[in-house]
């Protein structure tokens, strides 16, 4: 899962050129459920593909040239699909990243897609982000130097190439501004929080006030968000460690009004703990806006005095996390 993801939304440009039909083949061990998703980059879902008991699937399927998304319910990957495309993939989902082969007629482009995600695995997010701004900003002008040198050199199909480029520009601007939203975030540290009063899941309303005395990790996500979902396994661990300590986790979803039936759903089926709040007006709740939030998942931790401890807090998946709760609660 591409490391870029701990703080930026994935960023695919579909070129949307000719349009025509693909074949795909694979073999998955230790497969994670039944069905392959093909979404496009705006997470629309354009194919779902059985998977037999032994991981096998073969398809074929109409596409407009471009970038996709390979969705297993777990994992995702990127594919680059164009008429005429035969490929095969082989994988073990217990090493999802790791492990992706490609065989066939576009296995280069594929590939190559396959060994950016690993590459980006590399990255240490943490020590970029704490860089100096000058120091900053050479390490990421080296970063795209580095990748668009590397996608030249790989001579991949033109229009591959094209949109490569616009992405690896749009995720290094992406970053750019990243870096500057958390220098203006660890301004509010050590400030009082805004407070909220927002439905709770299990019924009622709940404000940040009825939680004073305990240290509040807050999740802001949504239903929709790739990233945000994939936070969810990580967040049940670090929800089960501490429980009994003195601190709440509150998920406090920003989907729109008509999405709400959704997210009482999502919350149910997927058996989410902690505190679950709907929040009013979305992204325009006083409480969001108080934090600058304009991307998600953003994280937060406020003292049991409602003082903010960190307006944008590390995420469940990274174990920077733990070790701060460990500090504070031990």
């Amino acid at each position: 899962m591409k490391k870029l993801c701990f703080f930026l939304t994935l960023m695919l440009t579909s070129i949307g050129f000719a349009q025509g039909k693909v074949n795909f083949q694979a073999e998955i061990a230790n497969r994670n459920g039944d069905v392959i998703y093909i979404n496009t980059p705006a997470n629309k879902t354009i194919k779902e593909i059985k998977v037999n008991e032994k991981g096998v699937f073969e398809a074929s399927f109409e596409v407009a040239d471009g970038e996709y998304v390979m969705y297993d319910g777990v994992e995702y990957a990127q594919l680059f699909l164009k008429d005429g495309f035969d490929l095969k993939l082989k994988m073990d989902a217990a090493a999802f990243d790791e492990s992706i082969v490609f065989k066939g007629k576009g296995e280069a482009e594929n590939n190559f897609l396959a060994q950016t995600t690993l590459l980006e695995e590399k990255l240490n997010p943490v020590a970029l982000l704490a860089l100096g701004e000058d120091e900053f900003n050479k390490a990421v002008d080296q970063m795209q130097n580095t990748d668009i040198e590397r996608l030249e050199k790989a001579n991949l199909d033109s229009n591959f190439t094209e949109s490569q480029k616009k992405s690896i520009e749009e995720n290094l601007m992406g970053l750019r501004q990243y870096y500057n939203q958390k220098k203006v975030a660890n301004k509010l540290n050590n400030t009082a929080s805004v407070s909220f009063d927002y439905e709770n899941h299990k019924g009622g309303k709940t404000k940040l006030e009825d939680l004073r005395g305990k240290y509040v990790y807050i999740d802001v996500w949504a239903t929709w968000c790739g990233p945000c979902r994939a936070e969810i396994p990580f967040l049940k661990k670090v929800e089960e460690k501490y429980e009994g300590k003195n601190i709440e986790f509150v998920s406090i979803s920003v989907d729109v009004d008509k999405d709400h039936d959704k997210w009482v759903t999502f919350v149910k089926e997927k058996e989410l703990g902690g505190m679950q709040l709907f929040a009013d007006k979305n992204w325009n709740s006083e409480f969001m806006k108080s934090y600058n939030i304009n991307s998600i998942p953003r994280f937060i931790l406020i003292d049991p005095k409602g003082n903010i401890v960190k307006s944008d807090a590390e995420r469940p998946s990274s174990p920077a996390l733990q070790e701060e709760l460990d500090k504070l609660l031990n």
